[in-house]
């Protein structure tokens, strides 16, 4: 199991410095981590550190709380994926879902993942702040709107990846991935979830999880 290969490896601290970013790409670089995700400000630079490399790029839209306008979050993942970004971690409109305005919730992913094309599509549901049930109709907007991925965590709610969750989440993906993200500092932790079934792992702890080091942690967010 080569856990490097499934870490999308994060920094997304508002106090986060160009240079921090550098370190960030550097690190991906050398511990060959599937990809980094920053936010859209830093895509471009991402991009010209990460040239040489295999290492894909993350952007954020509507981060962290899920509440922009359809429109600025579509306008923000067209210029993200035309500076560079190879996958887009989208937060899921919470207000919107637990309003049950189902079909806004749906059609802001689905107008999205059609501007984005091929570009990977993720959907943070934000799962700390939902029910189960609300979870599985989470899921189902999803599907309809045909995302890539489910996420569990932006990393700056309540709370992060949760065992319990993750599975539901995996019981109902159906065809999409899931990407645990949210408080994974350890390998212990990360074997955990890749032997559930998740795909992907967020984690700005990733140096930390494959070397037992420490690596960059601006704050206490842990996405």
């Amino acid at each position: 199991m080569k856990i490097n290969r499934y870490i999308d490896h994060t920094l997304l601290s508002p106090t986060a410095t160009p240079d921090d970013i550098v370190k960030l790409c550097e690190e991906a670089i050398e511990h060959d981590f599937y990809a980094v995700c920053v936010n859209g400000c830093y895509v471009d630079l991402a991009k010209r550190v990460l040239r040489e490399s295999n290492v894909k790029i993350a952007s954020v839209v509507g981060f962290p709380l899920g509440a922009s306008s359809v429109e600025a979050k579509i306008k923000e993942a067209i210029i993200a994926t035309e500076m560079g970004a190879d996958e887009i971690d989208m937060v899921l409109n919470v207000g919107y879902l637990k309003g049950e305005w189902n079909w806004e919730a749906e059609s802001e992913i689905k107008f999205l993942k059609k501007e984005i094309g091929k570009t990977t599509l993720k959907v943070i549901l934000e799962t700390c702040y939902l029910t189960d049930d609300e979870i599985i109709r989470a899921i189902e907007i999803c599907k309809k709107a045909k995302a890539d991925f489910i996420k569990t965590s932006t990393g700056f709610g309540s709370g992060g990846a949760d065992e319990r969750v993750v599975e539901l989440m995996l019981k109902h993906a159906g065809k999409m991935k899931v990407k645990a993200s949210g408080g994974i500092r350890d390998a212990e932790t990360a074997k955990k979830y890749i032997e559930m079934g998740v795909k992907r792992l967020g984690a700005s702890s990733g140096v930390a999880i494959v070397t037992s080091k420490t690596s960059i942690n601006k704050d206490e967010h842990t996405y």
